[in-house]
């Protein structure tokens, strides 16, 4: 099989309720989005990583280590903001990687990546392990069929067990491995561009997740499974807890490889 150029994509941009010009906050001494860049460019798939973003002092800044995209100030979402910058990027494929991810494992996006080999669309989850994420709306939850396609992605605890709905959160984590969506994407360029096409869809309106306009278009979508849980900055008070995580990870024994499994692709 022909090897597919596949880009990594970082959409960003500055302006945010909860925490304006969060891609600039320094984090270590860095700017937040030069630690997620540098944790792309360690990917083994990825041909290049680009910033896509409409705002010029991102731009300033992500130009000194990476390729910069300046998009439409219009796009109502990132998977847009991709869109615009795969239309006219050479690609056979590309992955979205959410900007506010500076613990990103390289490993992760390989493995999304390697899946559109075989799938149109690709993504990410992890078992939940913690009995708050279990019943968070924040948390989003999937259910994978016995070939690795997503079959449903829900804000609720999805499935519901009829037999074990009385017990204990701990003792229904125990009985059934509820998975946790990672919110990284691959498409083929193709199926990105059909997407962003069509109209919000029903299921994407009422959950506010964008991933069910794919499924009720019938896109299949292959589901990784890895050993990783993501670490998100979505307020100041976040970066302290990031630079704490990183100072671990540059102290720590050096972990061997091969933490990665997955359900198929």
């Amino acid at each position: 099989m022909i090897a597919m150029r596949i880009l990594g994509l970082i959409p960003a941009r500055y302006a945010s309720t909860r925490f304006p010009g969060k891609p600039l906050a320094l984090i270590a001494g860095k700017p937040l989005v030069q630690h997620v860049v540098e944790r792309c460019q360690q990917a083994r798939s990825l041909a290049e990583v680009m910033v896509a973003t409409d705002d010029p002092q991102i731009r300033e800044v992500a130009s000194r280590f990476c390729q910069v995209e300046m998009t439409s100030p219009e796009h109502p979402s990132g998977t847009d903001r991709i869109a615009e910058v795969v239309q006219r990027c050479p690609c056979d494929a590309a992955v979205n990687i959410q900007g506010d991810e500076p613990l990103i494992d390289p490993a992760v996006i390989d493995a999304v990546a390697g899946a559109l080999a075989n799938a149109e669309m690709s993504t990410a989850a992890t078992p939940i392990a913690d009995l708050i994420e279990y019943e968070s709306p924040n948390v989003v939850k999937v259910v994978v069929s016995a070939h690795g396609r997503a079959l449903y992605f829900s804000r609720r605890t999805i499935p519901y067990l009829r037999e074990a709905a009385s017990r204990s959160v701990s003792e229904q984590l125990a009985a059934f491995p509820f998975l946790k969506h990672l919110g990284l994407y691959g498409y083929r360029r193709e199926t990105l561009l059909r997407l962003v096409t069509f109209p919000v869809s029903p299921l994407e309106q009422a959950e506010k997740l964008e991933q069910l306009r794919a499924l009720e278009h019938g896109v299949q979508i292959a589901v990784v499974r890895v050993d990783y849980d993501s670490v998100g900055v979505d307020v100041p008070g976040d970066v302290e807890r990031v630079e704490r995580l990183l100072h671990a990870a540059a102290t720590a024994p050096e972990q061997p490889e091969g933490r990665l499994g997955r359900t198929g692709s």
